[in-house]
C-alpha cells in the first residue's frame, strides 16, 4: 500500500475520539509524560498500572496518534515531546509534579537479569568475593570477562573484580551469562521515564528517571566530605562543635602536661641554687669575724677614761 493511498483513506471514527481524547487530558492535566516499557514482562506491566490507580492514567497509542494529540492542543513546549516519542512506550496523565510521578515509577521497578544485546544502564561492575560455583568451565568463563579467581574450599572465590561492561554499551553474551551465573541483576524491569511535559511551567523535561537509593548514598558521601571541609577551615556549626570542643580538650590536657614538666623542672633548678657548695659560704663568715676587731677596738677607750677617773 503506497503513502498516497494511506492518506487518501478516511481515518476511522474510534481513532478520531482516541485523539481527542488524548488531547483533553494534555489540555487538562499537570504532568504528561512519556515512559518506556521496553522489555518489560505483561505481568509486570498490569502490575504497576494497578499500582498507579488513582495516581495517573496509563494510555498505550501509537506513535502517529500521539503526535495528532499533540497538535490538536496547540501548546508550544507540549510540541518538543513528539521527538522523544519511541517505540514501546505509554502515556502518563496525572496532576502530581512530574518528578515525584518518578520516583513512584522507580519505586515500581524491579530488578532482573541482563540479556545479551541490551544496553548497560550504569557501570556493572563484579566485586571480589566467595561464589557458589564449583572449579571446571566457570574458571575460563570468569577469566574470559576479566575477572581473577581461585579455588577455595571447592568453589570458585573471586580475587579481583572487575568492570565487565560501561554504561551506555551493548551486553555481550559472555557477560550476560556470567552475571546470570552469579545473581547479578543489573537490569530494571518497569516503566522508565523518558520525558515529562509541565503544564504549570509550560516545560519538557528530558531524563528525570530518579534513583532515590542512589541519590541517598551519594548525599551521604556528600556529607561526609562537606564536615570534612567545614572541619579544616574551621565553620562552626551544630554539625562540627562538638569536635572542635573535643579537640579543644585534647589540646588543654596536652598543654597541661607540658606546664607540668616546665614546672618540674623550675622546682628543680631553685633546688640547686638553694644547695650551694662551702666555699661560697666562706666570705661571709670572714665578714663576721673583720667586724668583731672593730667592736674591741671602740671599748677600749672607755675602759681607759673609767681607769683615769678612778686614779683621780
Amino acid at each position: 500500500m503506497s503513502e498516497k493511498e494511506v492518506r487518501d483513506k478516511p481515518i476511522p471514527e474510534s481513532k478520531k475520539e482516541l485523539v481527542k481524547e488524548l488531547s483533553e487530558k494534555m489540555t487538562n492535566c499537570k504532568t504528561v509524560m512519556l515512559a518506556s516499557c521496553k522489555g518489560l514482562p505483561g505481568s509486570q506491566f498490569h502490575k504497576i498500572k494497578k499500582q498507579l490507580r488513582g495516581k495517573a492514567d496509563m494510555k498505550v497509542v501509537r506513535k502517529n496518534a500521539f503526535e495528532r494529540a499533540i497538535n490538536m492542543t496547540e501548546k508550544g513546549a507540549l510540541q518538543e515531546l513528539k521527538k522523544e516519542a519511541d517505540a514501546n512506550f505509554v502515556i502518563l496523565f496525572s496532576d502530581i509534579d512530574a518528578f515525584e510521578l518518578a520516583g513512584i515509577l522507580s519505586e515500581s521497578q524491579s530488578s532482573r537479569k541482563a540479556k545479551p544485546g541490551e544496553e548497560a544502564p550504569e557501570d556493572i561492575e563484579i566485586e571480589p568475593g566467595p561464589t557458589e560455583l564449583i572449579p571446571g568451565p566457570a574458571i575460563s568463563e570468569l577469566s574470559g570477562v576479566g575477572l581473577k579467581v581461585a579455588v577455595k574450599d571447592g568453589k570458585l572465590e573471586i580475587q579481583k573484580g572487575a568492570t565487565v561492561v560501561r554504561a551506555g554499551e551493548e551486553i555481550k553474551e559472555n557477560v550476560a551469562s556470567v552475571l546470570g551465573k552469579l545473581n547479578i541483576e543489573p537490569m530494571k524491569a518497569g516503566f522508565v521515564p523518558i520525558a515529562a511535559y509541565d503544564a504549570k511551567d509550560d516545560k519538557v523535561y528530558v531524563g528525570i528517571n530518579i534513583d532515590k537509593e542512589g541519590t541517598l548514598e551519594e548525599m551521604k558521601s556528600l556529607i561526609g566530605k562537606a564536615l570534612g571541609f567545614a572541619i579544616n577551615v574551621n565553620y562552626s556549626a551544630k554539625e562540627t562543635i562538638s569536635y572542635f570542643i573535643s579537640k579543644a580538650a585534647s589540646e588543654e590536657k596536652a598543654i597541661e602536661k607540658l606546664l607540668g614538666v616546665e614546672k618540674k623542672e623550675e622546682k628543680v633548678e631553685e633546688t640547686k641554687e638553694e644547695e650551694k657548695p662551702e666555699s661560697e659560704e666562706k666570705p661571709a663568715e670572714e665578714t663576721k669575724e673583720e667586724a668583731k676587731p672593730e667592736e674591741k677596738v671602740e671599748e677600749e677607750p672607755k675602759i681607759q677614761e673609767n681607769d683615769k677617773g678612778g686614779n683621780e
